[in-house]
């Protein structure tokens, strides 16, 4: 017998076992024997990752759903995989039969797994923007999101409020795994983990590295450790995050089933996306998208390179855009112009501008500090500090609509401010270069003169700041023809439809429209 292995010799021995025996060795034989368990390195350390946010995933066919599925059934003990759509649900449906089998018993209907040890698993869908308030309140100590990219910010931000357990010792996480995404709607995963996936991150993150995140004032911002701090009397607990790439050659069940083959002959740019998980290559645009996402990166790429050059001037201040926050997460955002190039924007949260004398304010200072750099830039430091309570000579286009009437209000009686109210739903006489199609409103010409502007064959040459919320706001409102003309979606419905608002991309807009006869004065 010393030849046979130990298993063949555990055979032999059988037959000699008492009943008690073979009772105690069955018991050994099933005892922690777990349901899942990972299949891949990546999924492995995703699994034991300490992060308390993880974005796992990018190529296609890297078991991003099987590891959610593992973590909801053998480390937590309540929770929840979303899927944007509940149709979208159906494969990671059956994969979760697979998996568990006799061990729970699931409700179709409710789309509830209860496992026979007592963990939970809910499967849930938030197709519209609203769907996500049917999840408040309701906890899970595993939130999981599958294909985060067709998601909105707001979805994922509101549902994973949430994430909680009262069970003690239970870890509480969060879980999104997803492609890179293939429009400019899901540059906001891009945005969330910039450490791991922006090139031009300043302080980029090796994948697996834990960053710290935290609220403060209402603002995300890095902190260096996880360690509590004290800000205007509240204590404040960084949450952790971080990023774990997987590919299909991870994927075993999957690596040697043609997959790859077929990944293979897409086109670009699905080709690298799915294949590679390439999060820099171009996303596909929406057919009715009114400006192009490439036309943007253009003008932003010419803006690092005129900023490069140590000749460079700006030359003076043309105008300034002011979108105005309308409450909640809405922003103020002040867009400053000179000529052909756009300088950086100056974003305030909405909550800190409580009143339109305090947006004025914003206007104001801004119009002050320009009017100093422009002067330093042109003149020299001296002339500069003659003139530092002069005001840059420049239209200022306030946003009517809302509160931003106040602001325009207390704008237009200052002395040395030109101030002009856009009230963007009134009606246009203008139209598009060819003149075959007239504008349905303001707000259709504000963007499709913007959208002629970057134009790279026939455009003005613009350059825009290198800003991630810029050109997510830039690409995302779409247009149809009317009967009225051109029409442009409004920003209540890009809102509801991606659960943001586009104020970055409204305050350039309004930088660039030229002042004109509908504008109030």
């Amino acid at each position: 017998m010393t030849d046979a292995s130990p298993v063949a010799e555990m055979i032999d021995l059988l037959p000699y076992l008492t009943d008690e025996e073979r009772a105690q060795l069955d018991a050994l034989l099933t005892v922690d024997m777990p349901l899942w368990e990972p299949a891949s390195v990546p999924q492995r350390l995703a699994y034991d990752s300490p992060a308390d946010e993880l974005f796992y995933g990018g190529a296609a066919g890297g078991g991003k759903s099987d590891l959610l599925l593992g973590l909801s059934i053998t480390a937590h003990r309540k929770a929840v995989i979303f899927r944007r759509e509940y149709e979208n649900l159906k494969e990671i449906e059956e994969r979760a039969r697979e998996i568990i089998g006799e061990a729970g018993q699931y409700n179709s209907q409710r789309k509830i797994w209860k496992l026979n040890d007592g963990r939970r698993l809910d499967f849930g869908a938030v197709q519209f923007d609203h769907d996500k308030r049917k999840w408040r309140g309701r906890p899970h100590d595993l939130k999981g999101f599958d294909e985060l990219t067709e998601f909105t910010q707001s979805q994922y931000e509101f549902i994973i409020g949430w994430a909680r357990s009262t069970t003690p010792g239970q870890r509480v996480r969060v879980v999104a795994t997803g492609n890179p995404p293939e429009s400019a709607e899901g540059e906001w995963v891009i945005q969330r983990w910039g450490a791991w996936l922006d090139p031009q991150h300043p302080k980029p993150a090796r994948p697996g590295e834990l960053r710290w995140y935290a609220m403060v004032d209402g603002k995300e911002q890095e902190v260096e450790t996880g360690e509590p701090f004290e800000w205007n009397d509240e204590t404040i607990q960084p949450k952790s995050r971080t990023f774990i790439p997987a590919r299909l050659a991870d994927n075993p069940f999957l690596a040697t089933t043609g997959y790859e083959a077929i990944l293979q002959n897409m086109p670009e740019p699905l080709r690298s996306q799915l294949l590679f998980g390439d999060f820099k290559i171009g996303r596909e645009d929406n057919v009715w998208q009114v400006i192009p996402t490439e036309w943007v990166r253009l003008a932003q790429e010419r803006w690092e390179q005129r900023t490069a050059d140590p000749d460079f001037v700006r030359g003076p201040l043309t105008a300034i855009g002011a979108d105005v926050a309308r409450g909640g997460g809405d922003k103020f955002v002040l867009a400053p112009r000179f000529a052909n190039y756009f300088g950086e924007l100056e974003k305030h949260e909405g909550k800190t501008v409580p009143d339109g004398q305090t947006g004025a304010g914003l206007v104001v200072r801004m119009l002050r500090d320009l009017a100093l750099v422009v002067e330093a830039e042109t003149e020299g430091e001296e002339k500069a500090e003659d003139k530092k309570e002069a005001l840059a000579d420049a239209t200022v286009n306030v946003d009517l609509i809302g509160v931003g009437t106040s602001v325009y209000d207390f704008l237009h009686e200052m002395d040395g401010v030109d101030a002009q109210g856009v009230n963007v739903a009134s009606g246009a006489d203008q139209t598009d270069r060819s003149g075959k199609f007239k504008m349905r409103n303001v707000r259709a010409w504000m963007y499709w003169s913007l959208r002629e502007a970057l134009d790279p064959q026939l455009g003005e040459d613009l350059a825009l700041p290198p800003d991630s919320e810029l050109l997510a706001d830039l690409c995302a409102p779409r247009w149809k023809v009317s009967a009225q003309g051109i029409q442009v979606e409004s920003k209540e419905d890009i809102i509801e439809r991606l659960g943001r608002s586009p104020d970055s991309g409204d305050a350039v807009a309004l930088a660039h429209l030229e002042t004109s006869t509908w504008l109030m004065s």
